[in-house]
């Protein structure tokens, strides 16, 4: 365990700033903003850092809603993920606002014992989780070079300390076909709304022979403008998912011959392009996890076992990208939305309710808790440098 000063240094200093995160959470969750467009939100994550005299970089990574604000010159890095867009139409429907504040609090309260412990404290602001991969591009600018070890946590319906996430590829499917009138010569006309349609039979014919863990989920963006003209462009949009990277590649694959077959049918043009970067499935740092699990049942609370960590993947993050790379953990802290999930309008109303006000703090206590854990035991700490030495030197 850590020891009983550290521990309770940040655990007091969390719960003195308490109001103040809690009032940051709700400032978020009331201004929602999408991805790569946070600049509200990205300022609010950074006052009471910057109030405390983190050192903070503005754009970081060239993202104008990115950041990073650091504190203290110790050896071990630590990276402390914030995320803050938003959901279209349902604003914090994934209570990334949560995230945000909590992330502040880890940052305030492991700032108290930096010196002590021998820590660098970087607070990351994180854009476009949602949409975008700003995590991804964040990585691939540098911005993550010198940090050991990455944690964050989320909001979700269950307390999961070892959570699991979906790798995720997402692409913008063109076809360019031929208008023409639709009643005076629709024999002149390539439809192009119609090899979208052959090419969602197709999807929804494949699903049948799906591998297990495989998913994939669309929209048509542009099905044409008017009934009696032969539509000559349409598009959709899709994201696959899968298991793991390998996995996905496989359906991937699968699915480029169903975006295939609408062309092939219609005599259409046709383009496939990602619209954002791959998300890697998330690989926690068990010993990271363990010590999270230790502190959520230390608080009360129940997290899932895991057998049921192992068969309930929520969705896709960025922050999958982050824990191929180094050790770093994402749990879930559960709040009471009234059976409402992610991504629906009642977690919206949840996400600044009192029990996400509640994980908060007590997320912000975890996570400190569990980095001064880190600090302070030898082999964990020297397992963790030797690695992002090795990371440093490839």
């Amino acid at each position: 365990m850590p020891s009983a000063s550290a521990a309770t240094v940040v655990e007091e200093a969390v719960v003195r700033r308490g109001n103040d995160l809690i009032e940051l959470s709700h400032a978020i969750h009331a201004e929602p903003e999408l991805a790569f467009e946070e600049f509200r939100s990205c300022a609010k994550t950074q006052t009471l850092v910057a109030e405390r005299g983190f050192e903070v970089t503005h754009a970081a990574g060239g993202l104008d809603t990115a950041f990073r604000a650091e504190f203290g010159n110790g050896d071990l890095v630590i990276g402390v993920c914030a995320e803050y867009d938003a959901l279209p139409e349902i604003g914090h429907a994934c209570g990334h606002n949560v995230i945000a504040a909590s992330a502040v609090g880890t940052a305030l309260a492991l700032a108290e014992v930096a010196d002590d412990l021998g820590l660098t404290v970087v607070l990351m602001g994180t854009p476009a989780e949602e949409a975008g991969g700003g995590k991804v591009l964040m990585l691939e600018a540098g911005v993550f070079d010198d940090v050991a070890a990455t944690v964050m946590l989320h909001p979700g319906p269950l307390d999961i300390a070892r959570a699991r996430s979906l790798a995720l590829s997402q692409v913008a499917v063109t076809y360019t076909g031929r208008e023409s009138h639709a009643a005076v010569a629709p024999f002149l006309g390539l439809n192009a709304a119609d090899a979208i349609t052959v090419a969602q039979v197709a999807i929804g014919l494949l699903r049948q022979q799906m591998a297990p863990g495989h998913m994939a989920h669309g929209i048509v963006t542009n099905g044409g403008q008017a009934t009696n003209v032969i539509p000559g462009h349409a598009a959709m949009a899709y994201t696959m998912r899968a298991n793991d990277a390998a996995s996905l590649h496989e359906l991937e694959a699968r699915m480029s011959d169903c975006f295939l077959a609408g062309a092939i049918a219609t005599g259409c043009e046709y383009r496939v392009e990602p619209t954002e970067p791959a998300y890697l499935e998330l690989t926690p740092d068990r010993w990271l996890a363990e010590v999270f699990r230790d502190e959520m049942v230390r608080v009360g609370r129940s997290p899932v076992g895991a057998d049921v960590e192992a068969a309930f993947p929520l969705g896709s993050t960025d922050m999958g990208n982050v824990t191929h790379v180094m050790p770093g953990i994402h749990p879930i802290v559960g709040i009471d939305a009234g059976g409402a999930s992610v991504h629906q309008p009642g977690f919206t109303a949840a996400a600044a309710g009192p029990s996400a006000d509640d994980a908060v703090v007590r997320g912000a206590v975890m996570l400190a808790r569990t980095v001064v854990r880190l600090a302070e035991t030898g082999a964990e700490r020297d397992r963790v440098l030797a690695a992002a030495e090795r990371r440093s030197a490839s």
